[in-house]
């Protein structure tokens, strides 16, 4: 049985999330803590094995929470439950300690699915540039349109790009909308001609690593 301990600023997420795991055996909830205080002596005390973190109205209370997460329970799990999953946003997260992102917009059921996935290193979401190669520097894109154009180069649908990135598939059209902007291009063909000829592809394996 796996102890969580939950951080948030309002007892109705607490009330989401035991609601939402109700069914999903393998979980014990030992506490709530207050997110808009320090989580130190909590953290001692209860020896979490998973510290789920929820984003709060203050966005830096969860980013501190999760730095003292990796500080004072260090060999526990620190997810974030966050409703903003662009690329600045999920970098700080990671930066200050999360284990993995999970998205708000997750279906309730599906959550204690997710939790026990992370736990048993099935899922580990880390920003993928920092496996990738270096931006050519006269390249107009943005990370985060470079992956999806190196994704869409190989051959990958709109829809497992989404998956791959743990994006949706509409933000997944928004970036090749703007790549292709960007590079003079008119479609994906075009797009992919382009990272080819420019050395921006990288191999399936190396993106794996």
């Amino acid at each position: 049985m796996k102890r969580l301990l939950i951080i948030a600023d309002h007892s109705l997420v607490v009330h989401a999330i035991r609601l939402a795991l109700r069914q999903t055996a393998g979980f014990k909830v030992v506490g709530f803590i207050d997110g808009r205080q320090s989580a130190q002596p909590h953290l001692l005390e209860a020896q979490p094995d998973i510290v789920l973190v929820d984003d709060m109205h203050v966005r830096q209370h969860a980013l501190d929470r999760l730095r003292e997460v990796t500080e004072h329970a260090p060999n526990a799990k620190a997810l974030l439950l966050s409703g903003q999953m662009d690329e600045e946003s999920l970098d700080e997260v990671f930066e200050a300690g999360a284990t993995a992102v999970l998205s708000k917009a997750v279906h309730p059921v599906a959550l204690g699915t997710l939790l026990r996935e992370v736990v048993q290193e099935n899922i580990v979401h880390r920003p993928r540039r920092t496996r990738s190669a270096v931006i050519a520097e006269d390249c107009p894109l943005t990370t985060r349109e470079l992956e999806i154009l190196r994704l869409a180069s190989q051959g990958y649908t709109n829809g497992r790009i989404a998956r791959e990135l743990w994006v949706t598939e509409q933000t997944v059209k928004f970036h090749l909308s703007n790549t292709y902007r960007k590079l003079g291009v008119a479609n994906r063909t075009e797009a992919s001609r382009y990272a080819h000829l420019h050395d921006l592809v990288v191999p399936h394996e190396q993106l794996a690593s």
